[in-house]
């Protein structure tokens, strides 16, 4: 147990949140001190986010008093906050898509003009992306980077905007092991100048390597807060999850006949998009194929070509029973077999506004199994929906008919792939699949993917998260710059898969 500061920068007491008849927050006492650097785990739905969004002024709360730099404030919304020095990454990013990167940035600002000031702005930009060691172009549409640079973007709006208390929401959730290095030594270096930092993460190496002090939360209770140090992976997941456990790899051995032949893939690049240059792999039946890559190298490219989603220039796409499908549109691929769980699950995988029925029965509609767009067989919707709910475990569902972007990002991806999953498939193209997830969705969603592979399916994983990639993966290839660089078979080589990934 951390000793008590009656001088800390800030002062959360006795928190109290819900929504509806759900208790998001109860009686939370949260204190970060003066150049700080304070991890807060939890899984997902523990409050974590919800307490974060008390400070910044985008929750009220119900009850409770915050004080910063001893004196009780009063926080009434996000200009609220951000006067009072508090700047946050949110894990779903707050940006402009048409506006270029220096323009959403310029927004998060206060400048007297930002015409006269543009270039004073992009050097001191560029300055701190040299310091931080990340690579943006600036002037590409935000709606045309890839995940992984985008939170670039919002990490950057924080750092310009110079915040002396900021609240990264799963800041490292896209960047590849040695971005993650570089940032964090931002944030030590900020720390030590007196900068206060929360660190949401589910990251618990992460968490012991860069923080100070580790709180978790549970069920919107504070469970404790804790020295880095004093407790072993294994007490501190059972702080977090009530239990302990711990993922390791199972890997294939019993590989079928080759399911999916990528041939010579050529997209040329436009409108500052990355390009896909001779693209070259298999994956066999049964066989969990994982790309390793830094975050905007190809891999969103890769996966919207293989889902017909974007029309190569060049190449070919041979599955196993139906031959060559390059021309296919993307409802014929389906048909085929083929499911994709894309990187933004809230953009690409779910309607938010519409309920989760809506969204889980999307695909049995598309199908026919529930009738069709003339005559959808409610009840049958009901009932389907009802049943993967409980099969998945799809928490902080009250409706069927509640939208779904009331769900945790762990339940929302549950009903993605729950929907995915609702027929047999054939092929599986999971992108970024547990990003922002807590160690038991996590979990889950690994659990899935193994079983369709072991079911028969031909699996390609494409995840900035090498760890993921290390633990599913029978193979692993390493795009780079839009190329296949390196093959290893699994077991591989940590260092060697690292090396071909930035070279």
């Amino acid at each position: 147990m951390v000793k008590i500061n009656q001088n800390y920068k800030i002062k959360m007491e006795k928190i109290t949140k819900s929504f509806g008849d759900f208790l998001a927050l109860d009686d939370v006492t949260f204190n970060l001190d003066f150049g700080e650097v304070h991890a807060l785990l939890g899984e997902n739905g523990a409050g974590k986010s919800s307490l974060m969004n008390v400070l910044s002024g985008i929750y009220a709360p119900d009850r409770g008093e915050i004080s910063i730099d001893g004196k009780v404030v009063n926080i009434n919304g996000p200009s609220d906050s951000k006067f009072l020095g508090v700047g946050m990454v949110h894990q779903h990013f707050r940006l402009v898509k048409s506006f270029s990167a220096l323009d959403n940035i310029a927004l998060s600002i206060n400048q007297a003009s930002y015409y006269t000031e543009k270039d004073n702005l992009r050097h001191k930009i560029l300055k701190k992306m040299d310091e931080i060691g990340f690579e943006l172009d600036l002037d590409n549409p935000v709606g045309l980077l890839s995940v992984a640079e985008q939170q670039r973007v919002e990490i950057l709006k924080v750092l310009i905007a110079g915040a002396s208390i900021i609240i990264l929401d799963e800041p490292t959730a896209v960047l590849t092991d040695e971005e993650s290095h570089g940032f964090f030594k931002i944030i030590r270096s900020l720390a030590r100048s007196g900068t206060s930092v929360v660190l949401v993460t589910h990251k618990l190496k992460e968490a012991k390597e860069f923080s100070d002090k580790i709180s978790v939360l549970r069920n919107g209770k504070m469970v404790d807060t804790v020295i880095p140090g004093e407790l072993d992976d294994e007490a501190l997941i059972n702080l977090i999850v009530g239990e302990v456990f711990k993922e390791k790899p199972q890997l294939s051995n019993n590989f079928g006949e080759e399911k999916l032949v990528i041939s010579d893939l050529n997209l040329h690049r436009t409108n500052h998009a990355m390009g896909l240059t001779n693209i070259n792999f298999k994956i066999r039946e049964g066989e969990i194929y994982g790309i390793a890559g830094v975050g905007g190298n190809g891999q969103a490219e890769l996966s919207t070509v293989l889902m017909g989603l974007t029309k190569l220039n060049s190449g070919s796409i041979k599955l196993a029973g139906y031959g060559d499908i390059t021309k296919f549109r993307t409802d014929q691929r389906r048909k085929c077999g083929l499911v994709y769980i894309p990187a933004d699950r809230q953009k690409y995988a779910l309607a938010g506004e519409l309920s989760v029925a809506d969204n889980y029965a999307v695909s049995a509609i598309l199908r026919g199994d529930l009738g069709s767009w003339m005559g959808v067989q409610k009840l049958g919707k009901q009932r389907s929906t009802s049943e993967a709910i409980q099969e998945f475990d799809i928490y902080g569902v009250q409706r069927l008919n509640q939208n779904a972007a009331l769900l945790s990002g762990g339940n929302a991806q549950k009903l993605v792939i729950a929907r995915e999953f609702s027929s047999k498939p054939s092929v599986v193209i999971a992108h970024s699949p547990s990003r922002g997830l807590d160690l038991k969705a996590a979990a889950f969603v690994h659990k899935q993917l193994l079983a369709a592979r072991d079911a028969g399916a031909a699996v390609l994983l494409l995840s900035e998260d090498l760890d993921e990639v290390m633990l599913l993966s029978d193979t692993i290839g390493v795009i780079n710059r839009g190329r296949i660089t390196a093959e290893f078979a699994s077991p591989a080589d940590r260092q060697k898969i690292g090396k071909a990934m930035v070279n």
